[in-house]
């Protein structure tokens, strides 16, 4: 089984749906695109990309359809339709399955004109664009937990035996996935293996998105958890949501500046603090070349990427873009992140196969 493959059939059982089920329920909540419209597949929430995309129709007068799903429901539709996909972009939410649509041969390689562009962050394929970065981080809370004692490095992380039973995770979600994928690359199989055993002895609690989790941490009910960084910020100064979760069960909390629930920021280039990118890409089913690449120009434009940063507070990819002062400048969160390369996160058969190995899924 294909490393492809086996990504897709994990997210279908947590989400307990099968990716041919939800392809078809995504195929069939939207009509069939005209001849003339820029139809893109989109793994990022509608409440990002909804605005951006009226701005571009406004600016360029180019009509745009969005369809939405997952990443894993999209790899699986993309897949399905073929040669005969409608699809001219995809605007993917996680650079794994970005990877894993480059290996298949999905993707058309990108004129410099555009790869030029981004300032840091830039696919080593040639074949996509990275549009907006989320970096991991240590959140804690204020109350209960002094940042001085924090540990420099996430692989140290599993002998803070003192937060026994006070820790969160999020095991089965895709940016723990590429953490753990980078992890396995970059330090080997087996202290990929030592720190999640480390992990589990802590007895963390395990929560199927990030929302919750950082609930539970401005709560009181946990102390400590790996997310990303964008979830402290929305929880306490709001903005929308920039990747799928259901919210159903948990509900939205209303901001809260005051929350005491802290970032903690492990040393420069410590895999703690792992650059975790979002990019676009133009696909070989597209029809309109200028129009796909237009709109990819956009998504890195001053204005766009500033949007990003304000509405989710994600970080742009280009330089000269205003920042809401609550977030770290960009000088100094470019240097957060090892540096690796994006394309070798299609490499999730053996973190899949490690985690179900140790009993996490």
């Amino acid at each position: 089984m294909t490393s492809e493959d086996l990504f897709m059939k994990t997210i279908k059982k947590v989400s307990r749906l099968t990716a041919a089920v939800a392809a078809v329920l995504l195929l069939v909540s939207c009509s069939e695109p005209a001849t003339d419209q820029l139809v893109i597949y989109s793994g990022r929430s509608q409440a990002l990309v909804d605005q951006l995309v009226t701005d571009f129709k406004q600016q360029t007068g180019i009509d745009v359809e969005v369809r939405y799903g997952n990443d894993a429901e999209l790899l699986a539709v993309m897949n399905e339709e073929g040669g005969q996909s409608p699809a001219d972009l995809y605007w993917a939410n996680t650079m794994g399955a970005m990877a894993i649509a480059s290996k298949q041969n999905l993707l058309k390689p990108l004129p410099d004109s555009l790869l030029n562009k981004p300032a840091a962050f830039k696919s080593s394929s040639d074949e996509w664009i990275p549009v907006t970065v989320r970096y991991r981080v240590l959140a804690y809370n204020a109350n209960n937990v002094d940042s001085t004692q924090l540990p420099t490095s996430v692989m140290d992380l599993p002998g803070m035996s003192e937060f026994e039973g006070r820790v969160g995770w999020t095991p089965t979600y895709s940016s723990f996935y590429d953490f753990l994928t980078t992890v396995r690359l970059t330090q080997g199989d087996e202290e990929a293996r030592r720190w999640l055993l480390g992990m589990m002895q802590l007895d963390p609690k395990s929560y199927s998105s990030n929302t919750p989790m950082v609930q539970a941490i401005a709560a009181g009910e946990i102390d400590i958890a790996l997310t990303n960084h964008y979830y402290i910020l929305r929880l306490k100064y709001g903005g929308g949501e920039g990747e799928y979760e259901d919210h159903e069960h948990y509900g939205e909390a209303e901001p809260n500046a005051n929350a005491p629930i802290k970032t903690y920021h492990f040393e420069e280039g410590d895999l703690g603090n792992l650059a975790l990118v979002t990019g676009a890409a133009e696909l070989q089913t597209s029809q309109d070349s200028e129009a796909a690449q237009k709109f990819l120009g956009f998504l890195l434009s001053r204005q766009a990427q500033e949007y990003a940063a304000e509405s989710v507070h994600e970080y742009p990819v280009i330089d000269g873009v205003t920042l809401p002062d609550y977030m770290l400048n960009l000088e100094r969160a470019f240097k957060l992140s090892p540096e690796y390369d994006y394309e070798k996160l299609q490499q999730l058969e053996g973190t899949l196969n490690l985690l179900r190995e140790v009993g996490v899924i």
